[in-house]
């Protein structure tokens, strides 16, 4: 049988409306009286006599909420640190919490009659609503306004250390850092591009690969998408991609890893390899502008370089002669990186100096070489040096870069004077061999970019899930 409808005079109750959730960022924009619905974690709680604070921090950052017993009644209790909860209460006026304001009971306090915490004489509630079961003691201290732990610790517990405020932010460098990186490309034509991370050779010369079993077939995680951002600047002549290279390189040292995110950026139609770094200099600069625009470098309190409009630019020879290294210096040490940082910062005020002109003996096969020798004498006429560079930032080699060759009787020339066959590279050259423009590019490691921006002694220290010749969990 259907329920009789009610009569004139029964009034149907309804519910009160749940207020919308406000972030942590937001509550000081909030009047004073408003009832807000916070969600969150327990960052901090500290237990008064009559009185506990609890900070929930959200992913914008940390909201004070003051908990008291309502009249009679003992005080409730707050769930432990790290527990996800929701608080809905009274926003109140208190110059000593974050932003001025705090989060007290549902019977609430404006800001006439707010006693010292900010909480009002009727003081009952908020109402604080677990999300799940009680969380488990951290394995580091997150309250903390510095994450103190050892780094082999954070490493071990890195989903629950990248919770802390100061750790996140560097996360946050990173995130803005490939929003700069890709808003500066999209801006001048260039089209964001995927390429395979399973290929069936070996992609630079003098690099290691991991190798993996593909069906019964031999194949390798991918060093570089070098081979496809090329071929791919014979369909869009400007191209770019982020994502995950593989280096298989027995390396224990605070610069490397076995896995990182590499941007890497191809251009056609570049007179030689001044162009490309002409590029590489704007597209440092976005990142930084969109770092600082972040706010994350700020909260560090860390300094975001300035990027001059030129970069210093040494010939390798020259850079050899300036660190006091022999002639036949194949390749810079890091001790000659960290002496030509200081030159810069000394001589032009820069946190960058660019360093071109490397042997072709230490470049890939498909570096151009420099067209003319950089010096008179025994070297001329020989094809030592190459159109390619290492830009370093404070000290430490950041990104490499330069022209490539674009013709396909030199790729065959090259790749002969190597010992190999030009066959096994046939699906590579096919592009060359139906017209490919004069290009060139780089590639930025964002691990290693972050680390020297917030002065990371480990580049570990801005990974959140590092994989090196030790590290495969978590």
């Amino acid at each position: 049988m259907r329920p009789p409808l009610p009569s004139p005079s029964t009034t149907l109750s309804t519910p009160a409306p749940v207020p919308a959730r406000t972030l942590a960022r937001d509550l000081p924009t909030v009047p004073p009286g408003s009832v807000v619905r916070l969600q969150g974690w327990v960052h901090r709680r500290r237990e008064l006599a009559t009185v506990t604070f609890l900070v929930l921090r959200d992913r914008t950052g940390l909201a004070q909420v003051v908990v008291r017993p309502a009249v009679g009644q003992e005080m409730p209790g707050v769930p432990p640190e790290e527990t996800t909860v929701e608080v809905t209460g009274t926003v109140t006026a208190n110059p000593q919490a974050p932003g001025g304001v705090e989060v007290t009971g549902l019977g609430g306090a404006g800001p006439s009659d707010a006693g010292p915490s900010g909480a009002g004489p009727s003081g009952a509630g908020p109402l604080i609503t677990p999300l799940t079961d009680a969380a488990e003691t951290p394995p580091v201290e997150l309250w903390r306004p510095a994450l103190s732990a050892a780094l082999p610790t954070v490493l071990d517990h890195a989903a629950v250390a990248w919770r802390h405020p100061a750790q996140k932010a560097r996360w946050e460098v990173a995130a803005a850092s490939l929003r700069g990186f890709r808003a500066t490309l999209d801006a001048v034509g260039f089209t964001e591009i995927c390429t395979p991370k399973l290929v069936g050779t070996a992609t630079e010369s003098g690099a290691n690969v991991f190798p993996v079993d593909y069906f019964g077939r031999p194949a390798y995680l991918a060093q570089s998408p070098q081979f496809y951002k090329q071929q791919m600047v014979g369909v869009f002549e400007r191209v770019y991609e982020v994502g995950p290279v593989f280096r298989a390189e027995p390396h224990d040292t605070v610069r490397h890893l076995a896995e990182y995110r590499s941007l890497d950026v191809e251009l056609g139609f570049v007179r030689d390899h001044r162009d490309v770094l002409a590029v590489l200099r704007d597209v440092l600069a976005g990142m930084a502008d969109a770092v600082r625009a972040s706010g994350a470098a700020e909260r560090l309190g860390v300094e975001v370089p300035q990027i001059p409009a030129e970069f210093p630019v040494l010939h390798f020879a020259d850079a050899l002669e300036l660190v006091g290294a022999p002639s036949d210096e194949p390749d810079l040490a890091p001790e000659h990186e960290r002496a030509l940082g200081e030159w810069a910062r000394a001589e032009h005020g820069s946190d960058f100096v660019a360093v071109e002109g490397y042997p072709m003996a230490k470049r890939p096969f498909y570096t151009h070489p420099e067209p003319t020798p950089h010096r008179s004498g025994s070297d001329a006429g020989e094809a030592r040096w190459s159109n390619s560079f290492d830009l370093l930032f404070r000290g430490l080699e950041l990104v490499t870069g330069g022209q490539r060759l674009h013709r396909y009787a030199d790729y065959v020339a090259a790749i002969e004077a190597r010992g190999e066959d030009p066959a096994s590279y046939a699906s590579y050259l096919e592009a060359f061999r139906h017209g490919m423009p004069p290009h060139g590019g780089f590639a930025i490691g964002l691990e290693r970019w972050v680390a020297r921006l917030v002065g990371a002694a480990n580049v570990r220290e801005v990974t959140p899930f590092p994989r090196d010749l030790h590290r495969l969990q978590p």
